[in-house]
Parts: C-alpha cells; structure tokens; sequence
C-alpha cells in the first residue's frame, strides 16, 4: 500500500503494523495459510528496521494469527476459529471506539441510530448501484 510507512507517533509502529496486517487478513489481501513477505520485505513494505518486522510476526505468532514454518517463513494461521475471533474482537473494537467518541461529542444514543441508518440506507442504495453496473458490464 501506498501508506504502509506513515505511522502514528502516539502508539508503537510495531503495533501499527501488526493492525495493518491484522486489517489486510480481514480483508482477505492474505489467505488462510499465505505466506506473508519476509522480514527483510516487510521491513522495506513499511519502511521500518527489520528487528521491528520481526517483533511484529513474533506478536502475530503469539496471538495465534501467523505460524511460523522452520525454513519456510511466517504463515497466516489456517485455524478458522482464531481468524473468526480475530475478525468479531476487531469488529467490536472498532464499535466501541465509535461510540464512545460519538458519545464524546455529545451525540445520544438515538442520535447515533438516526445517523447509522441514514448512512446505512445510502451505503446499501449505493452497493446496489455498484452490483447494477457490474451486472451490466458482465452481461454485455
């Protein structure tokens, strides 16, 4: 990605790489069992020292999300179960986070209903669109 090497300087980058990683799993840019870049690629990916790199796949090891292969590298875990916590613990992360900063400035929890429909109800309007125009493009 474009952005991999700009970090937050309020939080570790290891941290923030780890999320990164942790997002493109979700997101399926890494598979159940890919392997993912070497140390050294990964250091170059995020523009970091490699002892970074390497303490992120020890931090992924460690949470069960990668395993290492001896004489391989390091692997996404295939472990279903642990991919489906990692993706429900990120989902209710983000939600929290959400709210609580809604509720920061000053929003009702009403409020935050009204808002998440509106915003819900265009997203699906759009997806639709978007599923039109790409049933269109196939069938023709």
């Amino acid at each position: 990605m474009i952005l991999d090497h700009i970090f937050d300087e309020n939080q570790p980058i290891y941290l923030q790489i780890v999320q990164r990683i942790h997002a493109r799993i979700l997101r399926g840019e890494y598979q159940p069992g890919q392997k993912l870049p070497s140390v050294i690629e990964a250091a170059m990916i995020y523009k970091v020292n490699h002892n970074t790199i390497a303490r992120v796949y020890s931090e992924l090891v460690r949470s069960g999300i990668a395993e290492v292969k001896r004489g391989e590298g390091t692997f996404v875990t295939t472990d279903r179960e642990i991919l489906r916590n990692m993706k429900k613990t990120s989902s209710e992360t983000v939600v929290e986070g959400f709210l609580q900063d809604m509720r920061l400035m000053g929003y009702s929890l009403e409020e935050v209903y009204d808002l998440l429909n509106r915003y819900a109800d265009a997203y699906s309007d759009k997806k639709t669109d978007e599923e039109k125009i790409n049933k269109n493009d196939v069938s023709e």
